[in-house]
């Protein structure tokens, strides 16, 4: 675990410290680097997917939630990966995944609706700025890389703005009996294109929204297909993902475990389908808050504060979990029921994304959150 000394620095010393020259403001030369941005809407709980188990207060808050923890792995001294992440935790060991825990956007409240503008747009205000920080990511970058697509039924607020981006949903029309499914698969049988075609539809046609249905196989094929998008020919550079189900007011345990494998089933087909290109990607997966740190009366969680982003990739320094922890004792509780925010969610996205891209931090942070008064920098999250 990393602690608050050698956590975060600032303005050009950070800038330094990740090796970038201050000249330089916007991305080199076309890399052929990939990212892509997993959305958990819903306020996705950080402590019941990367639990602090080597604190003291852990098991009495926590209560029945602390359960899925009581035999799992630990990847440090202090923190356990839900045992439901299991491919996430083989990347974890190859140094291909890194967790920044108690972190959080400038937003303050808990409205699912404006929690989710202020981590789209890179705000500091809810609906203060009309456009979405992956849009000007994208502007920042060299033409060739200006390619982006939404894996969801409409274009998303981050990926909103100036510069042209795609999305791809399955048809939105009523699902067809399995009888009628069957059908038509016999009658494209013979036919290799028509067949081809049939199949890509039929593993597709549920994105998912909702992690946890059909035991995380439609997960999987979402991922699947974004690896597709990505690594086609001329294809997108940068791909954001929605997902959904991540509000569990009740009845946590065993929904959070449900949504976790659907995740972990899709960041895995994701690396299998980029094949080499997972070498140069870098997955970032974030929520719009966290959750309260005491279980409710219905074994749930309510909305909260401070939560976990996850980086994963072969272009990942992984393999460690930052923190400046903040511990869950009632005093040291935000409000008295969440988990502290030590570390700013804009920070880690910002640090990343300008360090794989090759973009001037100092630069690529106020592009990308214009609301910032300093070019906030964390050091060594990706391999350059």
């Amino acid at each position: 675990m990393i602690n608050r000394r050698n956590l975060v620095l600032t303005g050009a010393a950070g800038a330094l410290s990740l090796g970038f020259a201050p000249r330089l403001a916007f991305a080199q030369a076309a890399s052929d680097r990939r990212f892509v941005f997993i959305i958990q809407r819903g306020a996705a709980d950080g402590l019941g997917t990367l639990a602090p188990v080597g604190d003291p207060a852990f098991a009495t808050q926590r209560g029945v939630l602390a359960q899925d923890f009581a035999d799992a792995a630990k990847l440090d001294a202090m923190f356990a990966l839900h045992p439901n992440l299991k491919n996430v935790a083989q990347m974890y060991a190859a140094k291909e995944a890194l967790f920044v825990h108690a972190v959080a956007s400038p937003y303050r409240d808990r409205s699912h609706f404006d929690a989710q503008n202020v981590l789209e747009t890179g705000g500091v205000a809810a609906y203060q700025l009309k456009d979405g920080w992956m849009n000007r990511l994208l502007a920042v970058l060299p033409d060739d890389e200006r390619k982006g697509i939404a894996i969801a039924a409409t274009i998303p607020m981050a990926l909103r703005g100036k510069v042209e981006v795609a999305s791809y949903a399955p048809s939105v029309l009523p699902d067809a009996s399995d009888d009628l499914l069957g059908r038509v698969a016999m009658l494209y049988a013979e036919d290799p294109q028509l067949h081809a075609i049939w199949e890509q539809a039929t593993a597709t046609r549920t994105l998912t929204g909702d992690l946890a249905a059909n035991n995380g196989r439609n997960a999987a094929a979402t991922g699947a297909l974004a690896a597709r998008l990505l690594a086609a020919e001329n294809g997108a550079r940068i791909a954001m993902i929605e997902t959904g189900g991540w509000d569990t007011h009740a009845g946590q345990r065993g929904r959070l475990g449900a949504q976790l494998n659907g995740l972990d089933q899709m960041i895995a087909a994701l690396k299998t389908g980029l094949g080499p290109l997972w070498g140069k990607t870098m997955v970032l997966v974030a929520t719009e808050f966290g959750r309260t740190v005491k279980v409710n009366g219905t074994q749930g969680t309510d909305h909260g504060t401070g939560s976990v982003a996850w980086l994963l990739g072969g272009a990942v320094q992984g393999g460690r979990v930052v923190a400046d922890w903040p511990g869950l004792s009632d005093a040291a509780l935000y409000e008295g029921r969440d988990l502290k925010p030590t570390a700013g969610l804009d920070a880690v996205i910002g640090s990343a994304v300008a360090a794989h891209f090759g973009v001037d931090p100092a630069r690529a942070m106020p592009a990308l959150f214009p609301g910032q008064k300093s070019a906030r920098t964390l050091d060594g999250l990706v391999r350059v």
